[in-house]
C-alpha cells in the first residue's frame, strides 16, 4: 500500500468524504445544566476541609489546584501533627504562649505541605475561605502559587493581612474574592 492509499482510506471514515475538521458532532440535549462552576467546586472543597478544624472560633480550609483543574493539596487550620488538640490552648486572648497563635498551622500551610508533588505547586491556584496572613503569603510565593481565590476578608485592615497584600502585589500573585453562584451544597444525594 502506497502513501496515497493510506490517505484515501482515512478519509473514508467520515460521511460524504468530509475533511475531519469540518465534521460536526451533534450535541446531546439531555445533560444537566445546574452543575456547579469550577470556582464553586474548589471553594466547596476548601469549606468542607474547614469543617475538620477543631478551632472553636475560626475554621479555615484551603484547596490547591493545578493548571489541569486537578486538586493537588488540601488543608485546614490545626495544630502540628503529633501535638494533642487537648493539650495546646485554643484561646485567642491572654499571654502569647497561652493562646493558639504560636502553635496553630494555617490551612494554607497544611495544604502546601500535604501536596504530594511539591513541584506541581508552581503556577497553581489556591482557594481559601479566609484571606491569608503574611506568613502564609510568603510561603505561597516561595512555592510558586500564582493566584489566590478567597471568600472572606473580614480582617483586611489588620497589619498581617495588609502585609500579605503587599507581598502578593510585589510577587505578581493575582487575588480574587469569590462571589459564589452556589449558596449551599448538600452532602445527601438523591439517588434513585
Amino acid at each position: 500500500m502506497g502513501r496515497n492509499d493510506r490517505g484515501r482510506g482515512a478519509w473514508a471514515l467520515f460521511p460524504l468524504n468530509l475533511h475531519p475538521k469540518s465534521y460536526i458532532i451533534p450535541r446531546m440535549a439531555n445533560k444537566r445544566t445546574d452543575y456547579i462552576s469550577w470556582d464553586d467546586y474548589f471553594m466547596a472543597v476548601a469549606q468542607l476541609s474547614a469543617h475538620r478544624s477543631k478551632d472553636p472560633n475560626t475554621q479555615v480550609g484551603a484547596c490547591i489546584v493545578n493548571e489541569h483543574m486537578r486538586i493537588i493539596g488540601i488543608g485546614y487550620n490545626g495544630f502540628p501533627m503529633g501535638c494533642s488538640d487537648d493539650v495546646l490552648p485554643w484561646s485567642r486572648e491572654g499571654d502569647f504562649l497561652d493562646t493558639k497563635y504560636p502553635f496553630v498551622c494555617h490551612a494554607e500551610m497544611n495544604a502546601i505541605t500535604n501536596a504530594a508533588n511539591k513541584q506541581g505547586l508552581d503556577g497553581a491556584r489556591l482557594y481559601v475561605s479566609l484571606f491569608p496572613c503574611n506568613e502564609c503569603a510568603k510561603l505561597m510565593v516561595q512555592v510558586g502559587i500564582k493566584e489566590v481565590v478567597y471568600l472572606s476578608d473580614k480582617y483586611g485592615d489588620d497589619p498581617v493581612f495588609v502585609a500579605a497584600r503587599k507581598i502578593f502585589k510585589l510577587a505578581g500573585v493575582r487575588l480574587r474574592q469569590l462571589e459564589p453562584s452556589t449558596r449551599e451544597i448538600n452532602l445527601l444525594l438523591d439517588v434513585e
